[in-house]
């Protein structure tokens, strides 16, 4: 399986959307707002040089998104937004290779911290976190608003 990395563009949104998709755990993440062609667009935007995308690279299925990592800064710290590789291509490495891609761009760029959130009852993502050395927070709090009534407030 020949794999190819490279930066997300907004002409990508589709593919992208269509592999959130593909998985339960992707699908609760996605609000209507954030998560839209323009709220991507502009996430985009604002971060050109941090997000990835794995695609297949042959002949049979040339350009087929199979993983995406959206990663972005305040300047500060960064955090991983949204992770998903297609259930049908795990376990080869490719969200491995997506977070080296994405956590290289941030040192790049100066940042030296990253947080990501995942799915207390989602333990593969848990467990690959972990693995990739991202530790558990046990001392806060997330707490999160919704300024637009489209956006979902949360559990």
């Amino acid at each position: 399986m020949n794999i190819k990395i490279r930066p997300v563009v907004i002409d990508d949104y589709d593919g992208i959307y269509e592999l959130w998709n593909s998985t339960e755990q992707s699908r609760r993440a996605l609000n209507p707002v954030d998560d839209s062609r323009e709220g991507i667009g502009r996430y985009l935007k604002r971060n050109p040089t941090t997000c990835f995308l794995a695609c297949l690279d042959d002949e049979k299925e040339c350009g087929k998104i199979v993983g995406v990592i959206l990663t972005g800064h305040d300047g500060r710290r960064a955090i991983v937004h949204h992770m998903c590789v297609h259930p049908d291509y795990r376990r080869h490495g490719i969200a491995r290779t997506l977070v080296q891609k994405a956590e290289d761009a941030l040192r790049k760029e100066g940042i030296t911290k990253i947080f990501g959130l995942v799915f207390k009852d989602n333990d593969t993502a848990n467990a690959f976190w972990e693995e990739q050395g991202y530790t558990l927070r046990t001392n806060l709090n997330y707490r999160n608003k919704s300024l637009n009534e489209n956006v979902p407030q949360g559990e």
